[in-house]
This record gives structure tokens, sequence and C-alpha cells, in this order.
């Protein structure tokens, strides 16, 4: 089992232990992490390795998003990015109580990757021929990606559980 932590973030896997089940041939990520499993899934399967099952949690989702919500997430981070980050966090866990998490330091290029990652309908589709089960976990009350967005393009080629009143972090009433 391999998981993928979400931009600026590390060992975050304990919010999802519920979701999470311990297989050699699992991989996990959430948000900019679901990025990396889905890339590290392809890259395996390109090697012949076995990939059981790729699940995504509030993947990071900003196709539908314009080109001018994306410079001002990147300007805001490039100029101050200790601000961005609370403000991020803040935004990870609402409508909720923060909880404490590790914060590591992810660059402008890490911002970059994640919001302009566009996912291929035919790539998704091209792990499922190769035998792998794809999940995702969505919020109902995420407010970070577009989780309508992300609804309608992983519903027809994932095995999508969306969680009413849950946040980015898939949490519920606390």
């Amino acid at each position: 089992m391999r998981f993928y932590s979400g931009f600026c973030l590390e060992d975050e896997s304990f919010l999802f232990s519920h979701l999470i089940e311990n297989g050699a041939f699992n991989l996990y990520g959430f948000s900019y992490g679901a990025i990396k499993a889905f890339e590290e899934t392809k890259k395996k399967l390109e090697n012949y390795e076995r990939v059981d099952r790729l699940v995504l949690f509030s993947p990071a989702f900003f196709q539908t998003s314009s080109q001018a919500f994306k410079k001002l997430q990147l300007r805001s981070f490039s100029k101050n990015s200790s601000r961005y980050l609370n403000n991020f966090i803040k935004s990870c866990f609402a409508p909720y109580d923060v909880m404490d998490v590790k914060i590591r330091q992810d660059g402008v290029e890490d911002l970059e990757k994640l919001l302009y990652h566009e996912w291929k309908r035919d790539e998704v589709l091209k792990l499922k021929e190769r035998g792998v089960v794809v999940e995702v976990y969505l919020g109902e009350k995420d407010e970070i990606i577009d989780v309508n967005g992300a609804f309608e393009f992983f519903k027809d080629v994932a095995n999508v559980t969306f969680f009413k009143n849950a946040n980015h972090f898939l949490q519920f009433n606390q």
C-alpha cells in the first residue's frame, strides 16, 4: 500500500484510515497526491507491475476552473506562501474545525502542476481495462476542488462515492 499526500501536506493518511485497506497492490492519493498516485499507477502498469486498486480522495480537479482563478492562486502563493497555506488548510477543513496536520514546503511548480493537470477519460479507462479498480471519493462541502466537475468527469469511468456534508478531507460533522 502506498499513500501520496496532498499539496504541502505530509502523513495525512490518518484522516482516511477508515477508507484505506492495507493491500500490497493498492495505491492511494489525496488531492494533489491523487495525481501522483494516478501517474504512478500508469508507470507501474507500463512496467508490467501489478496494481489492484487506485483510490483517489478528493482528487485535484481544476480543469473546469478559469485561467484567472489559476493565475490568482499562483500569484497569491508566490507573494506569501505561509498566508496562502494557512488559508488553504482552513479551506480544506471547512466548514469544520481545523485539525493538526504536518506541513511540508512544496513549491509554486507543484501548485502549477495540480492547477493545470487535466484528467483524461481514455487514460482512466486504460487502467480499468488492465484490471485496476479505480475509486474516487468526493465531499459535498469541499471548498478546494470543483466537486461537481469531478463528479461529472469520474462518474462514468470510476466507482464514485459522494459523501454528503463532507469537506476536502472527507470529514463529516464532528
